[in-house]
């Protein structure tokens, strides 16, 4: 028998399933499925395991076979009804012979946006929406902001000692965090879609910022640089023809970065602002690229323009068992900061944990998370 309770464990393995797509399917959702048979038993479950392959439903619907006749299909967002890479799922769901549908979510992708379940309901199938609806946004909450605003999901990561430093007073950090901790940051590396840094990253560290080992995704390296002043010899211009490097910066610097071009690189540039570049503009332009993460690494003064204009969602920040002193010696957030300390980010949903030695923070910025 198909109780409240069974659908409601069903949609919950559904977006579990899901979860499972993360750094593979981007710029797509992530979408699972569970099939019950008539009698409510769960019969098939599949999810979007990488862009490009088959959606959520179709691994479902194959894994129910004719079990699925007569029987619902839990999906957590609405089945597609267009051709893309694949065909539509909707055309699956139908042949499938299910006679309901319950969706999470409406895909709000322009070209699906209500159709599918439309469709469905035009063949006469019942169909549901909402269940585990708040669940089903806080999971592919990157995914909606890039259809809503066209900006891409912020990750803000940083490591520090206990006194709050991410250098000592000479500018030596290697390492400031231990094993763990930059295992967990190559392992964020690998499933988003860019790094972001600043110029005086590049110069202070000479960062190579590829995911070591490789993750499912390759991430290009993004420098933003107002002035347009970079190293001519580094690791990043280095190895440009191996890994995507972008270079932002203000119009009129294409002579200076001549040579990064020249190396492989693509200099991209913006009208200059009176504090430089226009943050926004620069993830307008990776939004526009489809870019769904992307992950600001620092310096301080990149990380301080994240904050002053609200466009960080996600912190990760490590914290090690070290104190460095020094009142040179250099923080992880600059910018203007705020005025009040009742108006300092207080960050939601936030935990603690331990990674090897260090503690690893995580949260997200007020009202990133929908619900």
């Amino acid at each position: 028998m198909t109780t409240p309770d069974t659908l409601q464990t069903a949609m919950l393995r559904a977006l579990e399933l899901a979860a499972r797509g993360r750094g593979f399917v981007e710029p797509n959702p992530l979408v699972g499925a569970v099939v019950l048979d008539a009698s409510g038993n769960r019969v098939g479950e599949g999810w979007h395991q990488r862009y490009g392959g088959p959606h959520a439903e179709v691994f479902a619907l194959e894994a129910a076979g004719e079990k699925a006749r007569g029987g619902t299909l839990l999906v957590t967002l609405e089945p597609c009804c267009h051709w893309g890479k694949t065909p539509p799922c909707t055309e699956a769901v139908l042949r499938s012979g299910v006679r309901r549908v319950i969706a999470a979510l409406t895909d709000p992708f322009p070209q699906v946006a209500g159709g599918g379940l439309r469709l469905l309901r035009q063949a006469g199938l019942e169909v549901h929406v909402g269940l585990c609806e708040a669940e089903a946004r806080r999971l592919n909450a990157p995914y909606l902001k890039l259809l809503g605003t066209g900006r891409p999901w912020v990750h803000a990561k940083w490591a520090m000692t206990l006194d709050g430093r991410i250098a000592t007073r000479t500018g030596d950090s290697q390492w400031v965090s231990g094993e763990e901790s930059r295992r967990r940051v190559h392992e964020l590396r690998g499933r988003v879609d860019a790094v972001l840094v600043g110029r005086g990253t590049v110069v202070a560290d000479d960062p190579l910022l590829t995911a070591r080992p490789p993750g499912p995704r390759v991430a290009a390296r993004v420098v933003v640089t107002a002035s347009g002043d970079l190293p001519d010899r580094c690791r990043l211009r280095a190895t440009a023809r191996e890994v995507p490097v972008l270079v932002f910066t203000a119009t009129g610097n294409e002579g200076k970065l001549a040579g990064w071009a020249a190396d492989g690189a693509e200099v991209v540039t913006l009208p200059r602002s009176d504090a430089g570049l226009s943050l926004d503009a620069v993830l307008a332009d990776l939004g526009r690229r489809r870019f769904t993460h992307v992950l600001v690494e620092g310096g301080a003064g990149l990380l301080g323009s994240l904050l002053d204009q609200a466009a960080a969602d996600e912190f990760h920040v490590f914290v090690a068992p070290k104190l460095v002193g020094g009142d040179k010696a250099l923080s992880p957030v600059a910018g203007a900061g705020v005025s009040e300390m009742s108006r300092a980010l207080r960050l939601t949903d936030f935990t603690a944990e331990p990674s090897g030695d260090d503690i690893y923070l995580h949260g997200f910025a007020p009202g990133s998370l929908p619900g």
